[in-house]
C-alpha cells in the first residue's frame, strides 16, 4: 500500500469512527439504548458471594445450523452462534458471574468464523472454562436450541489458540445439478454466448463444450412449452413469448458490488426463515410443500417488461373475459396466469434434469483448477493482486461420485480441503465453477482469474455451504502429545455429528431450497443481467468485459457494505 492509499484509508476510518461516535451521542441524548445479546453484569453482591472455581484452557467442539443467525462471531447487538454459546456457558456455570459480561475475560477465540446463515458440522472455539462438573457438556447443551450442539470439551495446553493451531479446514457445498444447465437460448446471456462464439470463430469448440446438454432446451420447448403456448389466446401468446426471457436485470439493490449483488440478492429465503430472523427465533417448519411456483416478484418483473416493450398496451384488471376488449387492452389476470404456468413448466423441467457423467466430469475438471497455491484476490473482497494475504493453498476439491435426489431435485456434494479461506472465497469458487460449466467457458479463465486481472465473480447462495471440520494434526502430534493432552479429534463423535447433519443441516438446506428455489432465482437473474461484466464467460473472454464508466464508484461499492468487511467470516 502506498502512502497516499494509506492516508486515504486512515481518513476513511476516522470518518467511520466519527459517524459511530455521533450515533452514540444521539442515542445518549434521546435516552435510546440498544438491547445486548450478551448477559448483563451480575450485581456485585452476587459476584462476591459466588464460589471461586478454577478455569481451564479448553477446546470446545461444536456443530450448528446457521439459519436465523448473523454468523459465528460474537456480537453484542445481534443473534450469533457464539452469543448463544456464551450465554449457555454462563447459565451452565462454566463461566463465572464475574466474567459473564465480557467474553474477552475468558480469552474466547474461534477456529473458523463462518458467515451469516452458514452451517458447521464441526467447529472449535478455545477459551477458559470451569469444567469440574462431569456433566458440564449436558448442562451447556440443555441451555442451547437444537440448532447448536457441543460435542465435547477437551483440555488443552495453556497457550493453545484454536485459530493459530488449526492446520486446515474441510468445507462442503451442496448444489442442485440443474445449476449446471446452460442459460436458456432466449436469455440475454444465452444469446451472447452464441453471438460471441461465432464472432470469435469459436462456435464449433463452444458447442463441443456444451454437447452433452445441447438437447435439453429444444426438448423442453417442444414437449412442455409449445403445448402451453398453443392453448393461449392470440392476444397473449406473442406478448409472453417475447417477454419471458427478456426481463431486464440491471436495476437491483447494491451491496459489496451492485452488479454482482444484482444476482446474489435474488436469493429468496422462505417466509419461515425471514420471520425467524425478524422475531429472533430460528426454527423453520419441519414439513413444507416443495414450491415450483414462480414468485410474485418474478411474475411482476415479466409484466413490467411487457409494458416496457408495448408502452401503448393497457393491462385490464377489471374484465372478466366475457366481453371483447379494445384493441390495445389485454386481460391482466389471464396474462399473469399464462406467465405463471410457463415459468412453472420451465422450473419443473430444470428440477427433472439428471446430470450425465460427462457433465459431472466437467464440474470436477473445473474444481481441479483451484488445487495448489494461487492468488485468490478475485474470490473475496478488498483484496488486490499484490496483496500477499490473497495467496491461499487448496489441498483438494472433489465432487462426490453419486448425486442424491431430494424433493425431486438432484444434488451434488462438493468438498474442499484448504489451509484457510477468505471471506466469501468458497462461495465465489463454487459460483465460478457453476458459471463456467453452464456457459461452456474456456477453462483458461481460471488461471487468468489468479493473475493481475479484475474478474467479477458472484458468490453462490450461502444456503448450500457448511464447515465440515477443522484439522489439528500438528498440535495433536506435538504440543498435545508432549503435554499429555488428548487429541482434538471429531471422529469420536461421528455418530452424533452425522445424525445432527442430517436433521439440522441437510434437511434444512433441502427444505429451504424446495420452498424458496434460491438457486434457480440466482442463476436466472444472472442469465438476464445486461451489464457486460459477466461476458468473460463467453468466447470473448476478459476483453468482452468492458470497463464500467464509473469504475471508482463501483470499486468503492464493491468493497463496502453495511454488514460485510474484509475481516468477515470464512466461506
Amino acid at each position: 500500500m502506498g502512502r497516499k492509499e494509506h492516508f486515504r484509508e486512515q481518513l476513511d476510518r476516522r470518518g467511520r469512527n466519527a459517524e459511530h461516535q455521533e450515533k452514540k451521542k444521539q442515542q445518549a441524548g434521546t435516552g435510546e439504548t440498544e438491547a445486548s445479546a450478551l448477559p448483563s453484569a451480575f450485581p456485585a453482591d452476587e459476584v462476591d458471594a459466588e464460589e471461586r472455581r478454577p478455569k481451564r484452557k479448553v477446546a470446545v467442539m461444536i456443530g450448528y445450523s446457521g439459519t436465523g443467525y448473523k454468523g459465528m462471531q460474537i456480537d453484542n447487538k445481534q443473534k450469533t452462534i457464539e452469543g448463544d454459546l456464551f450465554n449457555a456457558f454462563v447459565k451452565a456455570g462454566a463461566i463465572s458471574k464475574a466474567n459473564a459480561d465480557d467474553p474477552k475475560k475468558s480469552s474466547l477465540v474461534r477456529c473458523a468464523r463462518t458467515d451469516k446463515g452458514v452451517h458447521a458440522a464441526g467447529n472449535v472455539i478455545s477459551l477458559k472454562l470451569i469444567i469440574e462438573d462431569d456433566d458440564i457438556v449436558e448442562k451447556i447443551n440443555s441451555n442451547l436450541s437444537e440448532q447448536i450442539r457441543v460435542w465435547g470439551i477437551q483440555r488443552t495446553t495453556g497457550s493453545f489458540s484454536c485459530y493459530q493451531a488449526c492446520d486446515s479446514r474441510w468445507y462442503e457445498y451442496l448444489i442442485p445439478t440443474h445449476t449446471f444447465l446452460p442459460p436458456h437460448p432466449s436469455s440475454h446471456l444465452g444469446k451472447k454466448l452464441e453471438e460471441l462464439a461465432e464472432k470469435e470463430g469459436d462456435l464449433e469448440e463452444y458447442r463441443k463444450r456444451q454437447a452433452e446438454v445441447a438437447h435439453f432446451w429444444p426438448e423442453v420447448e417442444e414437449k412442455h412449452i409449445k403445448p402451453i403456448l398453443e392453448t393461449l389466446d392470440d392476444s397473449i401468446r406473442p406478448l409472453v413469448e417475447e417477454a419471458l426471457y427478456s426481463v431486464d436485470a440491471v436495476d437491483a439493490p447494491g451491496g459489496d458490488d451492485p452488479a454482482i449483488d444484482a444476482a446474489i440478492e435474488t436469493e429468496k429465503t422462505t417466509k419461515a426463515t425471514a420471520d425467524a430472523e425478524m422475531t429472533g427465533t430460528t426454527d423453520i417448519p419441519a414439513e413444507g410443500p416443495a414450491s415450483n411456483e414462480p414468485s410474485s416478484q418474478e411474475v411482476k418483473e415479466t409484466l413490467d417488461t411487457i409494458q416496457k416493450q408495448q408502452p401503448d398496451l393497457n393491462l385490464n384488471s377489471e374484465t372478466d373475459g366475457a366481453i371483447p376488449l379494445p384493441e390495445n387492452d389485454v386481460n391482466k389476470h389471464a396474462l399473469e396466469a399464462a406467465v405463471k404456468v410457463l415459468k412453472k413448466a420451465y422450473l419443473d423441467a430444470k428440477k427433472a434434469y439428471r446430470i450425465s457423467p460427462e457433465r459431472q466430469k466437467r464440474v470436477q475438471d473445473a474444481l481441479n483448477q483451484y488445487v495448489g497455491t494461487h492468488k485468490f484476490h478475485n474470490y473475496t473482497i478488498q483484496k488486490k493482486f499484490n496483496d500477499r494475504s490473497a495467496q491461499r493453498y487448496i489441498k483438494s476439491f472433489k465432487v462426490e461420485d453419486k448425486p442424491i435426489i431430494i424433493n425431486d431435485t438432484e444434488w451434488l456434494s462438493l468438498k474442499v480441503h484448504g489451509q484457510s479461506f477468505m471471506m466469501h472465497q468458497i462461495r465465489k469458487m463454487v459460483g465460478m465453477v457453476a458459471l463456467t460449466v453452464r456457459c461452456g467457458t474456456h477453462p483458461n479463465i481460471f488461471p487468468l482469474s489468479f493473475e493481475n486481472n479484475i474478474v467479477r465473480i458472484p458468490k453462490a447462495p450461502g444456503l448450500g455451504l457448511l464447515l465440515e471440520r477443522p484439522v489439528f494434526d500438528s498440535y495433536n502430534d506435538k504440543q498435545a502429545k508432549s503435554a499429555g493432552r488428548e487429541n482434538i479429534d471429531f471422529s469420536r463423535y461421528d455418530k452424533q455429528i452425522e445424525d445432527f447433519k442430517e436433521r439440522e443441516i441437510y434437511q434444512r438446506i433441502f427444505r429451504e431450497e424446495a420452498q424458496g428455489n434460491q438457486f434457480n432465482s440466482f442463476f436466472t437473474h444472472l442469465d438476464n443481467y445486461r451489464d457486460p461484466i459477466f461476458l468473460y464467460l463467453t468466447s470473448g473472454g476478459l476483453a468482452a468485459t468492458k470497463k464500467l464508466a464509473n469504475k471508482s464508484t463501483l470499486q468503492s461499492q464493491f468493497e463496502e457494505s453495511d454488514d460485510e468487511n474484509a475481516s468477515g467470516g470464512e466461506g
